[in-house]
């Protein structure tokens, strides 16, 4: 029994993307919605005896304050009941619903970034916000009535066979006919859901596409033209959302007009068999009574079936969330040293085309590695497989000698600052964005970080000081003083290994010398990685890597690689062909 309750509990949370104590409640609300459609049909037991008695010519008078007595309960039972069946559902709906968003936010916490280059953001967001209210409206409002709906009445039309199985007959064979029709629609309806879905997804893109880009368009005077664009995806979700009511409606509709049938059809047989003498007046009334109760439930249970087969779209890309594998190690990270040594990685985001091929070298603590070659070469992704946002495909990553793919992405994270050229700030203080490099830091070492960083001379300008709210994304704050926040709180954090992925890339002279002399602080003593977009900022650099299309061509130091044939060379008498040309401008400006 034990084994067989685990069982369901199980088949339940998968199915409907349930915890287990979700599962249990869902079970208890089926349990007592069902309870509460048997408890319709107490009324007409209380009216048949009623009427056996006027049949009979004579209502005693002890039957008449049992009859008193029996409405009375009835209304005090189903007062009880419709609040225990109120609460079971409602209640329980919104604890589970609690549950499963903080469920995926903390599963997604634990995801590859793999994962999320597959998903944009609209699209998550849907299934955090709007794949969840769809089961939360739905566990609330149609999942227990719809269940509830079906086992109350199985067995009221079990106990309608035992009376006149002609007329359980008559009464009950709309009831297959309409489940089987509306059951038919199920590929339907999933395949508008998902048509729908897409749609929905490409018209909230757009949305938030126009908001975030608004201030180009309008610069460009592209504006009129991007909303025709977005128009159209309006219209095409208006035109889905039009299809998946009428593809709703086509079937449900017929199978509530063939449930109608069934009163009629109570009506004709009864009346044949009353006529002909094998039917007796009691039982006939009963039957009409019964047919008027029955179908009630059954009417809301065939529009809640085109909702519970439409959901399937929304428990799928839940379970799409939930059932990727997650990136898994040792919370311990026990090393001597902090290098980094990559040892024949390959890696490849879509299984297809490899971005890296057979990638071999150390990144030594204490010195700095620059990474540079082409656009597209693979020098983000190299930073970032060392970090672990990816695991390799091929070939192997060690920090101080322990394969990074058996440490804790969390805790492995924790031995690494980052600094990217694209620097998120929140909309809170500039204490806060900063504190966020170490939690629990006290207020004079953000200070100290940021001073370090070069930003006590900007934020002693702000009227709020550190205090000043910097808005979204630090939009009070220009490109370069964003970027010293970002220092700010790697230099706060003080890992033994530093990212730095084209951190000065996008700043002006000024800002680029503010930012070197932070850089030059955060690296102390570290193992650092560095993207550098000009060349002129990783000529003291140890040890430079060339990638070229996801190889490593050259590597060495700069006074070797400038003087040799290849890659490296040719990049440097580039930049310095540009250097001069900029200066014999300049020059001749001047004159």
């Amino acid at each position: 029994m034990e084994g067989r309750w685990s069982y369901m509990i199980g088949k339940l949370m998968r199915r409907y993307a349930l915890t287990r104590q979700g599962a249990i409640d869902f079970i208890k609300c089926t349990a007592i919605t069902t309870l509460q459609n048997i408890m319709l049909m107490v009324p007409v037991a209380l009216m048949y005896y009623l009427a056996a008695d006027l049949i009979n010519g004579t209502v005693p008078a002890n039957h008449r304050y049992t009859y008193i007595t029996g409405c009375v309960i009835i209304l005090v039972v189903f007062g009880v009941v419709f609040f225990v069946q109120y609460n079971s559902s409602f209640f329980s709906t919104y604890r589970e619903s609690e549950h499963r968003r903080i469920n995926i936010a903390e599963k997604l916490r634990t995801l590859p970034l793999s994962f999320f280059g597959k998903k944009d953001l609209a699209d998550l967001t849907s299934t955090i916000l709007g794949d969840c209210t769809v089961l939360e409206h739905n566990f609330s409002h149609v999942m227990p009535q719809f269940f509830g709906a079906m086992i109350s009445t199985v067995l009221i039309a079990i106990s309608l066979f035992f009376f006149d199985w002609r007329m359980a007959l008559a009464a009950l064979w709309v009831l297959p006919i309409a489940l089987i029709i509306v059951g038919c629609s199920g590929n339907v309806q999933r395949g508008i859901s998902r048509r729908k879905r897409i749609v929905d997804i490409a018209q909230a893109d757009g949305l938030q596409e126009y908001l975030e880009t608004i201030k180009d368009l309008k610069s460009y005077n592209a504006e009129e033209s991007y909303l025709e664009g977005l128009k159209g995806r309006i219209t095409a979700l208006e035109k889905e959302s039009f299809k998946a009511e009428l593809g709703t409606a086509v079937f449900v509709v017929s199978a509530s007009c063939i449930l109608r049938f069934g009163i009629g059809t109570v009506a004709l047989v009864g009346s044949v068999l009353l006529c002909s003498g094998k039917l007796d007046v009691l039982t006939f009334l009963m039957f009409i009574l019964v047919v008027s109760r029955i179908y009630e439930p059954m009417q809301g249970t065939l529009m809640n079936l085109a909702a519970v087969i439409a959901q399937d779209v929304n428990v799928e890309r839940m379970n799409e969330i939930t059932d990727y594998p997650v990136q898994k190690g040792s919370d311990e990270i026990d090393v001597k040293s902090y290098d980094i040594e990559f040892s024949n990685v390959s890696f490849s985001y879509d299984k297809h085309e490899k971005v890296l091929n057979d990638i071999s070298f150390t990144a030594k603590q204490g010195e700095v590695t620059a990474l540079i070659g082409p656009s597209g070469g693979g020098k983000s992704t190299v930073s970032k497989l060392a970090a672990r946002f990816w695991d390799v495909d091929g070939g192997s990553i060690r920090l101080g000698g322990k394969d990074i793919s058996q440490v804790d992405p969390e805790k492995l994270l924790s031995a690494y600052s980052i600094v990217f050229q694209d620097v998120i700030l929140f909309d809170n203080t500039i204490m806060e964005n900063i504190r966020i490099g170490r939690k629990g830091a006290t207020d004079e070492e953000v200070m100290q970080a940021a001073r370090e960083a070069q930003c006590d001379e900007f934020i002693s300008r702000l009227p709020d000081g550190y205090q000043t709210v910097i808005g979204e994304n630090g939009s009070v704050l220009s490109g370069g003083e964003r970027q010293r926040i970002s220092i700010a709180r790697a230099l706060l954090k003080d890992a033994p290994v530093v990212l730095l992925d084209e951190a000065t890339a996008s700043l002006d002279a000024e800002n680029e010398t503010y930012i070197q002399e932070a850089i030059s602080r955060l690296i102390k003593n570290k193992t650092v990685i560095i993207i550098a977009h000009r060349l002129s900022s990783i000529i003291s650099s140890q040890q430079i890597i060339v990638l070229n299309e996801g190889k490593l061509v050259q590597h060495g130091k700069h006074e070797i690689l400038s003087k040799t044939e290849g890659l490296y060379k040719n990049m440097w008498d580039a930049y310095t062909d540009a250097f001069r040309w900029e200066l014999n401008s300049k020059k001749e400006v001047k004159e």
